[in-house]
């Protein structure tokens, strides 16, 4: 269907593409994916014919069979959110219209063996398929089905497109694509508009679409139960795996694993033949044979690991001042927009250690709900929080608190202590900000990358309470695990909005679900509360207060929280054991290198000290062995 052969793409001395091949066949589905500016929305681009391709050859099918869906979209207006919808079948109202004057043209022919009668009789079965796979005759139920999917009321449809926002917008966008039916679905980011009911309703009409779907996403879970293919972009080059994401990690490592052994072995014959030259370049008759071997090495080429960022970022929270046992206390608490209600007396309590995810559909109030507790949005009744609480608060739009004339360092460095000064870059690059990136000022950022340096710099703010507003809309798979690691070692109170299913998996212990002016909830983490909701056959949210628990919930509860402070426990005390091992490892091999040198051991007597310490500092390595195996079958048997 699509080809792309030898592609070479470069912008500003910049390499995106270097002789990458790949075919899009019917009917797959497949993941772009790597890091940010890796190229991937670029190759959306090319694979939708937006982008000039001038190295290379892309092959894209006839006619108009290709949808895309971009991150960025024009304002919509003019037309109520069903009239813009339904203007998805006009390519079915010109089909129509085709096949009606073809019809006309083939009465007309009487030589039904001509070039021009086989002609039209092909192209009447093509859009007579097409026609087909469109389904006309439901326009007005599937318009319906649609937008509810995504999360549209009925009420919704007869208002004006340019009444919603751009995320509301950019759903009327998708409706229009999935109605169209496109043989060939292109998607640039679909989730990051969507709650995690309509992201849901999403993956099951893709799962069953008939047409390929190239799409581009850093929810994994989203990626999983889509997709059939990954394809990774990485330093210019794309690597193929027939698998969904989970599946690719694992196959990736091992794609690392052997690059960085082959690269050993490279460096090595290297080594081994500088010092051959270097033995024989200034011998008359071995001059000719080390000039061989310079040519043979300045034509090799060289082994790149493709992980550049290898290494682990960790990020450690500054130690907050630690907080009452009752962090937030809300009764009776309202909230309206003129004489739009969103909240009504809602009762709840939030206590030292809890992790809330406040969830819902888009405009249900979670994110008013999350700035009323951060005491940034006025309201009606009581909302109080407890003693000593300080509130650390990411806002989507927390970027406008930043100075244009400061740069991204800077920015960090005023608000960074203690160890993580000496890490700052390190912690840039887990959020993105690389090389001389860090020294832009920031008034040349883009939104996005104003985003992320303001959570960066949140994190770093001593907070006993971290309520986050979508933290992970702009962060790529490896910074947002460098987050929720982060955010699960953190020992104070969380309260998160997000809909990514696997960054919440295993980080809450509560799930308030907002809907219907009031709140829900559930106990457990993103997985149980979809369970439950998935078991709920019948009625609205509706407004309801704290539901009373009884004895075997609240003993289940209680037991819950203990497993978990267990947990968080048992996983400081492996990550503590893996930073020493690391430590006496490194010792250990530098003292093994040092006795290497038969300089250095001559001049170690029988009795030397350097024996009694290395032989301590291996003894030291096998007990912290002994105390990570311990936590890690501890930890392994704590988790479902």
């Amino acid at each position: 269907m699509i080809a792309i052969q030898n592609l070479s793409l470069h912008f500003g001395g910049q390499t995106i593409f270097e002789g990458i091949s790949c075919t899009l066949r019917e009917g797959e589905r497949v993941g772009l994916v790597g890091k940010n500016g890796a190229g991937k929305s670029t190759l959306l681009r090319v694979l939708s014919g937006e982008q000039e391709v001038r190295n290379g050859q892309v092959v894209l099918p006839k006619g108009d069979t290709i949808g895309y869906l971009k991150q960025e979209l024009s304002n919509l207006k003019g037309r109520t959110v069903y009239e813009e919808t339904v203007s998805a079948f006009d390519e079915a109202l010109r089909i129509e219209a085709r096949l009606t004057a073809i019809e006309k043209e083939l009465e007309q022919h009487t030589d039904t063996e001509s070039t021009t009668f086989h002609d039209l009789m092909e192209e009447m079965h093509e859009l007579s398929h097409r026609f087909e796979i469109m389904d006309v005759g439901s326009v007005e139920k599937q318009v319906e089905q649609v937008l509810t999917g995504l999360g549209f009321d009925r009420n919704d449809l007869q208002r004006p497109v340019e009444t919603f926002s751009g995320g509301w917008q950019m759903r009327i966008e998708l409706a229009k694509i999935l109605l169209r039916k496109p043989e060939i679905v292109l998607l640039d980011e679909p989730t990051n508009h969507l709650d995690i009911e309509s992201i849901q309703w999403l993956e099951q009409y893709l799962q069953t679409y008939p047409g390929a779907i190239v799409l581009v996403s850093h929810d994994r879970s989203f990626l999983d139960n889509v997709t059939n293919r990954t394809i990774e972009i990485v330093n210019g080059k794309i690597y193929d795996y027939p698998v969904a994401y989970t599946d690719f990690t694992a196959l990736r490592q091992e794609r690392i694993e052997l690059q960085s052994a082959a690269q050993r072995n490279q460096e090595k014959h290297i080594e081994h033949t500088e010092q051959l030259i270097e033995k024989f370049r200034y011998k008359a008759s071995k001059a000719k044979f080390a000039q061989t071997l310079i040519h043979k090495l300045e034509k090799m080429d060289r082994i790149e690991v493709d992980d550049e960022e290898s290494a682990s970022i960790q990020f450690v929270f500054p130690q907050p001042p630690r907080s009452g046992k009752l962090v937030v206390e809300a009764s009776g608490l309202s909230k309206s927009y003129g004489s739009k209600e969103v909240l009504r007396d809602l009762q709840f309590n939030i206590e030292r250690g809890d992790r809330i995810a406040l969830l819902g559909k888009n405009g249900e109030g979670k994110s008013t709900l999350s700035r009323i507790i951060a005491s940034i949005e006025p309201y009606t009744g009581t909302c109080r929080l407890g003693h000593n609480v300080t509130v650390g608060y990411y806002a989507q739009n927390q970027a406008d608190t930043l100075k244009g004339d400061e740069s991204v360092f800077d920015v960090i460095d005023q608000v960074a202590t203690g160890e993580i000064r000496t890490k700052i870059r390190g912690l840039l690059g887990a959020f993105l900000f690389r090389g001389d990136a860090i020294y832009k000022k920031v008034s040349v950022l883009s939104g996005g990358e104003k985003s992320r340096l303001a959570l960066c710099r949140l994190l770093l703010q001593p907070s006993n309470l971290l309520i986050l507003d979508e933290p992970t809309n702009h962060l790529d798979m490896r910074s947002k695990d460098v987050l929720k690691e982060a955010l699960l070692r953190f020992d104070g109170t969380v309260i998160l909005v997000s809909h990514d299913r696997e960054f919440l998996q295993g980080m809450t212990n509560r799930i308030f679900h907002v809907a219907n002016l009031g709140i829900k909830e559930y106990l457990g983490d993103v997985h149980d509360y979809l369970e439950s909701r998935k078991q709920e056959t019948t009625g609205s949210i509706g407004q309801v207060s704290k539901p009373k628990k009884g004895q075997a919930e609240k003993a289940d509860y209680i037991k819950r929280k203990e497993q978990e402070k267990n947990q968080r426990k048992l996983e400081r005390a492996v990550q503590q054991a893996e930073q020493e091992i690391h430590t006496l490892e490194k010792s250990i091999a530098d003292m093994e290198l040092k006795l290497k040198d038969p300089e250095f051991f001559k001049k170690l007597a029988h009795d030397d000290p350097f024996f009694a310490q290395y032989e301590a500092e291996k003894e030291k390595l096998e007990k912290a062995m002994g105390v990570w195996e311990r936590a890690a079958a501890e930890l392994e048997a704590l988790k479902p």
